[in-house]
């Protein structure tokens, strides 16, 4: 099977430098601004999207360590598999983050609810449609059961590439 090389149509500003601090989640994100510029030649893909209070970014974890298949999530202290965990460090380190839609003038999209690191490379972007992307009452698994997942809202560094790599 073929698979197509993934190419960035833009990068993400944010003033999230590094990982420890960071919003593990938009949710945690509030009103966090960020930048998405999208690269002059996808600027046309944008239009019609100001209607949608949210969207998908689509992007590449550029800043994160290899991926284990065991790690420890930041929501807890116990080991998971890494695809029971929302952890950076994946095989394919796509991050997935529903934002705020704020503005959009022609190829700058302005954004709140900002949880990636400055200069991620932006992969897509997709309206978030509450009729296909909510689903009440499910089960988050382990996450519902951990003890510290009410009180850890923020990053450390334990998926960051050391500096030099």
């Amino acid at each position: 099977m073929d698979i197509p090389i993934l190419r960035p149509i833009g990068i993400i500003r944010t003033g999230h430098a590094h990982s420890e601090g960071t919003p593990l989640q938009p949710v945690y994100a509030g009103d966090t601004p960020g930048t998405v510029v999208v690269d002059p030649e996808y600027a046309e893909g944008l239009k019609d999207l100001t209607g949608f209070s949210r969207v998908w970014l689509l992007f590449w974890c550029h800043r994160t360590r290899p991926a284990e298949l065991t790690v420890i999530p930041y929501r807890d202290t116990l080991s998971h598999g890494l695809f029971a965990t929302r952890a950076p460090a994946r095989p394919n380190p796509i991050g997935l983050s529903a934002v705020k839609l704020v503005s959009v003038e022609r190829n700058i999209v302005q954004v709140a609810g900002a949880d990636m690191l400055d200069g991620s490379p932006l992969l897509d972007i997709k309206p978030y449609v509450p009729e296909y992307d909510s689903f009440a009452g499910e089960l988050s698994g382990w996450m519902g059961e951990s003890k510290i997942a009410a009180s850890t809202h923020r990053a450390d560094r334990r998926f960051e590439r050391p500096s030099g790599e």
